[in-house]
């Protein structure tokens, strides 16, 4: 017997989007943590690495390897996803995910080398690729249309907890043993590391009770479990429910077209019909991470460093930008199906902007720069004091709370609703390749540019931050307040752009209209793909009814 309420389905699968929260903090946490440095030491005195009574910790490039490690794993493991997912099914590669997981935090937590923690951590990275693809997928197409946003969103909200969590468990394991390097303790590090486990176990487990996706099962030619699936999910076990009866018919047109193209690969998202919405779900992936709100997430310790604080007054400084994180995630997921995705990713572009900006015109005006860093951590290159320490910090915590509802829920939100269903599983995991390539890249790069280029690593962020916003106002079209497979037609709108489907600009979100076709309030002609899903016209009353929920 299955669980059917789809809050308890989201709350449940989007544990593995909780997984990527535990391993940022899990990181960020200990890069100012004495019993790390000194346990993963690298100079500058020795071998055997003393530096007296503080240690210095991994040298900043490898710092930086070992942090895009995971991202590096991610990579990879979002690529197989889409594979997996198409094969056998969303759920058990979710559940592969998790027993991925469960091996790497053991090697983690066992690591005697900076080597056996970067393996650690590139197979913690394949799970999180696994899981950060697969998870919005699964959710998005159980989700019903008018909650869609909500419910897929709270995969960014469950990083946001596993950030928190993970941070305060660390920083409670941080007063195991001393301070010292003749007197640090590795269970201040190898307990959270352990602890992490924990979720994937459940994970694992909880899946067992939960459906598989009623459109995977469909296009398996599984049409009585799909059924059963819409059932109880949509219409409360009632097979004869009306919106169930609408959505059975939708998804068998859109597999009936899709049977032509049974043998897909990853290229036919390269081909000239799919290249647009690709390259959307690519770039959706890629300015999420050239927001710079990992950077933010990971160096924190770094940043407020420099304003100052050390020790637990900078992990508990860096903390609060995860309460932040956590608190301000709520106004999107209860709200974002009604703003809709094109607002809430301009709004988020132009006041991230604003920030980054800010934070590098204090840094250039106030700044002092360090030789050789503060306390010999070269990342720390620069001192702020006074007000413009306070005016970093407090740019740095409106960073966290303009990104968390806005470009946090939605980068996991819109790739999923890009793709036709044949080609879902394989175009997110694409998408999602693509944030984790770019999370690597970061990695290594930001270390070396506060050792380098110092207050301009802000610049470019602010400049990213630009581009995204033109990019979106420009390219990226509203999938709010539509089904799936009306989606699908928007893309292939004949009286559009050709290859891009409905012009950008030209497109809202009407999300009362779904909830009163969800209701029965109304009814809505079943959308019939055309033969030449590019080329040819609709029915002209049914591109007036699509027209109305575009």
């Amino acid at each position: 017997m299955f669980i059917g309420n789809i809050y308890v389905i989201a709350a449940v699968a989007v544990v593995g989007g909780g997984l990527f929260g535990f391993d940022i903090s899990s990181m960020s946490a200990q890069l100012s943590e004495n019993a790390y440095k000194c346990y993963f030491n690298q100079g500058p005195e020795g071998p055997p690495f003393n530096d007296n009574l503080n240690c210095s910790g991994p040298r900043s490039l490898v710092q930086g390897g070992i942090t895009a490690s995971m991202a590096g794993g991610s990579w990879l493991g979002a690529l197989i996803s889409g594979i997996l997912s198409d094969r056998i099914g969303r759920k058990p590669t979710i559940q592969i995910g998790s027993i991925v997981w469960v091996v790497g935090s053991i090697l983690i937590c066992a690591s005697q080398n900076i080597g056996m923690l970067i393996v650690g951590r590139i197979i913690n990275g394949l799970s999180v690729g696994i899981e950060s693809a697969q998870v919005p997928v699964y959710v998005s197409e159980l989700a019903p249309p008018s909650k869609r946003g909500r419910l897929v969103g709270t995969q960014q909200w469950a990083i946001t907890w596993g950030i928190m969590i993970m941070f305060y468990v660390s920083y409670g394991c941080s007063f195991v043993g001393g301070q010292h390097s003749n007197d640090y303790k590795t269970a201040s590090f190898r307990i959270p590391w352990g602890l992490q486990m924990i979720p994937a176990v459940f994970l694992l487990i909880a899946m067992t009770i939960l459906p598989e996706s009623p459109r995977w099962l469909a296009r398996q030619d599984r049409w009585e479990d799909c059924h059963d699936v819409l059932a109880l999910v949509h219409g409360k076990g009632d097979r004869n429910s009306p919106f169930v009866a609408l959505e059975l018919e939708d998804i068998k047109q859109m597999c009936e077209f899709e049977r032509r193209h049974a043998n897909v690969t990853y290229l036919d998202l390269f081909k000239p019909n799919m290249l647009n919405r690709t390259f959307i779900g690519i770039f959706t992936q890629i300015w999420s991470q050239l927001t710079g709100m990992n950077v933010m997430m990971y160096y924190i310790a770094y940043v407020f460093a420099m304003a100052g604080y050390t020790g637990n007054a900078n992990l508990l400084a860096s903390s609060i930008q995860y309460v932040i994180n956590v608190v301000m995630t709520i106004p999107a997921l209860l709200w974002v199906d009604i703003w809709g995705r094109r607002p809430t990713l301009l709004v988020g572009a132009v006041f991230m902007g604003i920030w980054m900006y800010t934070n590098g015109a204090i840094l250039a005006v106030h700044g002092v720069v360090v030789p050789g860093g503060i306390d010999g951590v070269a990342e720390e290159s620069m001192q702020l004091t006074g007000s413009a320490a306070k005016g970093l910090i407090a740019c740095t915590y409106l960073f966290v709370a303009s990104f968390a509802p806005t470009w946090g829920p939605v980068s996991w939100i819109y790739p999923p609703e890009l793709y036709p269903l044949r080609l879902r599983g394989k175009g997110v995991a694409v998408s999602t390749s693509a944030n984790w390539a770019f999370n690597l890249a970061l990695g290594l790069f930001t270390p070396p540019a506060f050792v380098n280029i110092r207050w301009k690593t802000y610049i470019i962020f602010g400049v990213f931050c630009t581009l995204m916003f033109i990019h979106v106002l420009l390219l990226f079209p509203e999938t709010a307040g539509k089904t799936l497979e009306e989606t699908e037609y928007m893309f292939e709108d004949p009286a559009g752009i050709k290859y891009l489907g409905t012009p950008a600009w030209k497109t809202t979100t009407n999300t009362k209209h779904i909830i009163a076709i969800e209701h029965g309030d109304i009814e809505k002609k079943v959308i019939h793909e055309p033969d030449e899903p590019v080329a040819a016209a609709a029915p002209a009353e049914v591109t007036k009814e699509t027209k109305e929920t575009v």
